[in-house]
């Protein structure tokens, strides 16, 4: 009996690896990698000026496998500040190819402090703060995202 419900167990795993496959680039789905091994998130997109201001304010949580990516019209030097944000956030600032340029730790809830991206950006990653640190996630690292210019992407999404 066990070794026919293992069989089965991995018979369905076996059958989920192309719809995983598949699944690699969508616009609910950011991907990260590196030295230290690859991450997913489930993300909101802010692609807008009203989505940007707004982004993760005035919310009590954010589960361990989401977060928000800002999508910016061009590449510039951005910042961020923490005004009616309730949880501590990672901000991963991203280049126009996917390769991530700056982190900052633990953003302080509440915190009006600028926190700049160090150099021209076009997308930022928020996630949990300390999930960056504890998942090794560090500058070099690459993103992959339908909204990356794919002729410019470093890490590409699969046809």
């Amino acid at each position: 009996m066990i070794r026919m419900l293992l069989a089965c167990g991995v018979a369905v795993f076996m059958s989920a690896l192309p719809s995983l496959a598949g699944d690699a680039c969508r616009d609910d789905r950011v991907s990260l990698r590196g030295d230290w091994g690859e991450a997913h998130f489930r993300v909101e997109v802010a692609d807008d000026a009203q989505e940007r201001a707004r982004g993760l304010m005035m919310r009590e949580t954010l589960s361990q496998g989401a977060g928000m990516l800002f999508v910016f019209d061009e590449t510039r030097p951005v910042s961020f500040w923490m005004k009616n944000t309730l949880i501590p956030l990672d901000m991963l600032f991203v280049d126009e190819a996917g390769v991530v340029t700056h982190l900052h730790h633990n953003a302080v809830p509440g915190d009006l402090t600028q926190i700049p991206s160090g150099g021209p950006v076009q997308f930022v990653l928020e996630i949990n703060g300390g999930l960056a640190r504890k998942l090794g996630i560090s500058a070099q690292s690459e993103m992959r995202h339908p909204s990356i210019l794919q002729s410019n992407a470093v890490w590409p999404c699969l046809p």
